[in-house]
């Protein structure tokens, strides 16, 4: 297995409020991890709320002493958003923080997913491209409902107000998907500073013309500046066949 992470602040803001984390190696139970998280919030809240609960979320895995990778997940995403709210309501800087989250464990051959927000998952195989996670927006919804097609929602002006986020409520809807791979796939975990500014098959170019991880990560965010660069940009890609913690 291999993997590359990298993040970028983009062209317009001067934070960056994205947050990313990657294991090739074991994280409590898990035989892999991989995280992005996108906040949100005032200037030093938003990156606040996403270092905070991916911080909170891995102490949380590597305590955890079940197997099942899905109850794992979902109780450190649990935790996670508990401990941003009372972050969130303990101090007046950080009051209405909130991030999104996307996780990722390959264990064998199955892929187990986990995310809330905006922040998606893609599946690269051969010539293909699929989204894996469905985002928690405003504009997924009306896409849904049949009263946006998928091109108009990229150009709304409500495409980044989000419907769930990690400490915003006390309670967090998370949803769980389950893909089998294979060492031929490639993973592209991205905050939408990313999908945003590159269509899916763009983004499939771009992957799949490269051999190396570390090239068309770069491309990728160079790509995404080139087309304006309005947010901060991460993407995170991982192939299943490195052995080091690499962290952005």
């Amino acid at each position: 297995m291999e993997s590359y992470c990298i993040t970028d602040v983009g062209r317009i803001r001067s934070v960056n409020q994205d947050y990313v984390f990657a294991s090739d190696t074991p994280v409590g139970r898990l035989p892999n991890l991989f995280v992005v998280a996108d906040g949100m919030g005032g200037h030093n809240a938003g990156d606040r709320a996403s270092s905070y609960a991916v911080e909170v979320f891995l102490r949380n895995v590597r305590w955890e002493r079940d197997k099942n990778p899905i109850r794992i997940i979902r109780r450190s995403i649990e935790k996670a958003n508990t401990k941003v709210l009372e972050e969130a309501n303990s101090r007046e800087k950080y009051q209405g923080m909130g991030t999104t989250m996307v996780v990722a464990t390959i264990v064998k051959d199955i892929l187990y997913v986990a995310n809330v927000g905006d922040s998606r998952l893609y599946l690269i195989g051969g010539k293909s491209i699929r989204q894996i996670t469905r985002d928690h927006s405003l504009v997924e919804e009306m896409i849904r409902a049949g009263g946006l097609t998928r091109e108009e929602g990229r150009y709304h002006p409500d495409k980044n107000v989000i419907t769930r986020a990690i400490g915003v409520e006390e309670r967090v809807a998370i949803d769980f998907f389950d893909v089998q791979v294979s060492k031929n796939d490639t993973l592209l975990l991205c905050t939408d500073g990313l999908s945003n500014m590159l269509t899916d098959e763009e983004m499939k170019r771009i992957i799949t013309e490269e051999s190396s991880l570390r090239i068309a990560g770069k491309r990728l965010v160079e790509a995404a500046n080139k087309n304006g660069g309005s947010d901060n940009i991460t993407a995170l890609l991982v192939r299943p066949r490195g052995n080091e913690v690499k962290k952005c």
